[in-house]
C-alpha cells in the first residue's frame, strides 16, 4: 500500500460512530497505516428541527474528552504509529465568524477538513431531500452552498467530500459528471487554489459499492489543470472494518490522473508524501 496515511477518521466523539479511537488504532497499525488523523465531528447550528430522528446535540463536539484521549493514546502508541489531531467542522455560510472565533480559542489541530453536510437546510443523506427538487436542481444547490461555504470561513486545510450529495443520488452515473456542471465545480477549484486549501480525496464510496470515490476523477483531473498540487486521502471510516478503505486501488486512479505525492498536515502545516 503506497497510502500509508489515512486523514479521514471517526470514532465515539462523533455522534455517527460507535468505534473507540483505540479499537481504530489498532486497526489502522494491522492494516499497515503509518499515521492516522482522527477527524471527528462538530457540526454547529445543525438543523435538527428538519432531521426528526437525529437528537439535539448529535453533532456537537465534546472537545476536552477528544483531545484528552488522543494524547493518552498517542502516548500509548507513539512506537507503533504516528497519531494526529484533526476534526471535520461542518460549514455554514453564516458560520464564519463563529469558527474563526471557535479556531483561535483551539488552536491545538493538526488539520482541520471544512465540509459541507447541509443543502436547502438539511442533510441529503435523508430521502425527504429529494422530494422538493430534482437530482439535478439538488447537486446544482449543493455546489452553490459549498462555495459560499468556503468563502465565508477558507480558515481549512482541505475540502472534504467535495460532491458529498452524489452518494445520496440514485441516478448519479447517469447524469453527473464534471463537465456537465463545469461552471459550478470551476469557481469552487479556483477558491482552493488560490487559498492554497487541499482537495480530499474520499474513499467512503468506493468501500460501499459505488463506482468512484468523492470527488470525481475527473474533478481531480481539473483541479490539477487549474495549479492544485494538495491533496489529502481519507477513509471517511466509522467503523474500523472501513480504516484505508481502498486506498491502493485510490493511488493507481491518482497516478494515472498525474499526481506523484499526496498531503499530511502536522499543526495545520502541510508535508507532501509520495503516492
Amino acid at each position: 500500500m503506497s497510502v500509508l496515511a489515512d486523514y479521514h477518521l471517526h470514532t465515539d466523539h462523533s455522534g455517527d460512530s460507535e468505534a473507540p479511537m483505540e479499537t481504530q488504532i489498532l486497526a489502522g497499525i494491522e492494516k499497515g497505516l503509518k499515521i492516522m488523523c482522527f477527524t471527528d465531528h462538530y457540526d454547529p447550528g445543525f438543523p435538527y428541527e428538519n432531521v426528526p430522528d437525529v437528537s439535539p446535540g448529535t453533532f456537537d463536539l465534546d472537545y476536552a474528552p477528544y483531545r484528552e484521549e488522543y494524547l493518552r493514546l498517542r502516548d500509548k502508541y507513539r512506537d507503533r504509529i504516528e497519531l494526529r489531531f484533526g476534526i471535520e467542522i461542518g460549514l455554514q455560510p453564516h458560520l464564519g465568524d463563529f469558527l474563526t472565533s471557535y479556531f483561535a480559542s483551539h488552536p491545538d489541530f493538526d488539520f482541520v477538513i471544512g465540509s459541507n453536510h447541509l443543502c436547502g437546510g438539511t442533510d441529503p443523506y435523508y430521502p425527504d431531500f429529494l422530494k422538493s427538487r430534482t437530482q439535478e436542481e439538488a447537486l446544482a444547490l449543493y455546489l452553490e452552498d459549498t462555495l459560499l461555504n468556503i468563502r465565508a470561513f477558507p480558515g481549512i486545510d482541505s475540502c472534504g467530500h467535495l460532491d458529498y450529495v452524489a452518494r445520496y443520488l440514485p441516478d448519479r452515473e447517469k447524469f453527473y459528471t464534471y463537465k456537465a456542471f463545469a461552471g459550478l465545480i470551476d469557481p469552487i477549484l479556483s477558491e482552493l487554489v488560490t487559498r492554497d486549501i487541499a482537495l480530499e480525496v474520499n474513499t467512503a464510496p468506493l468501500t460501499k459499492g459505488m463506482q468512484y470515490f468523492n470527488p470525481l476523477p475527473d474533478i481531480l483531473a481539473r483541479y490539477r489543470e487549474m495549479g492544485g498540487e494538495l491533496i489529502t486521502i481519507g477513509s471517511d471510516a466509522h467503523v474500523p472494518e472501513r480504516i484505508a478503505g481502498r486506498f491502493a486501488d485510490t493511488a493507481q486512479i491518482l497516478k494515472s490522473l498525474g499526481f506523484d505525492h499526496y498531503t499530511v498536515y502536522r499543526e495545520r502545516k502541510p508535508l507532501m508524501l509520495p503516492l
